[in-house]
């Protein structure tokens, strides 16, 4: 067992932080772009908050921030190719990383994948740079869902399937 703190053992125990897979989108005066994250988690309920966490050097790290709207996309588990292509694997053009899936126009403009597990759009109410990456505060004015599908996560520096469960009553 390693002991030693350093970036390298920093990132090998997060691989092992498992996580859902997520596509955040941004559009607006600054252009169409969006990524893969998965350090993506709620805030609070009041105002509807979400926290993402995006690279500086990312193409959409400026874009985002410009645009000052995102929303988050949370992949079904049968978006394993989509997760991979936003996050730059296969060598997709960024602008045709939109290709061969349906996107809808949110309320707020952004893109809303249709069938994403749940859509979360919003404004960028604060931000705060800390290392490489800037910590994004997305206030959340609108939500799309669905009731059905298994949730694509990302542990171990793979991707796996999250099986719904059926509520108990």
């Amino acid at each position: 067992m390693t002991t030693l703190l350093c970036s390298t053992a920093f990132r090998e125990a997060m691989s092992l932080l498992s996580a859902a897979v997520n596509v955040i989108t941004t559009d607006g005066p600054h252009g169409r772009y969006g990524m893969t994250a998965s350090a993506v988690c709620s805030v609070t309920d009041t105002p509807p908050t979400l926290l993402i966490c995006v690279n500086q050097k990312s193409l959409t790290h400026q874009a985002l921030i410009s645009n000052g709207k995102a929303c988050v996309n949370v992949l079904p588990a049968d978006h394993e190719e989509l997760a991979r292509r936003f996050a730059g694997m296969g060598g997709v053009n960024l602008h045709d990383r939109f290709s061969g899936q349906t996107w809808q126009e949110g309320p707020g403009g952004q893109p809303m994948l249709e069938d994403a597990l749940a859509s979360l759009e919003g404004v960028v109410r604060e931000r705060r740079e800390v290392g490489s990456h800037s910590v994004i505060f997305l206030e959340v004015h609108a939500v799309r869902q669905r009731s059905d599908g298994d949730a694509l996560t990302y542990f171990g520096r793979s991707f796996h399937r999250l099986e719904r469960t059926a509520r108990s009553a």
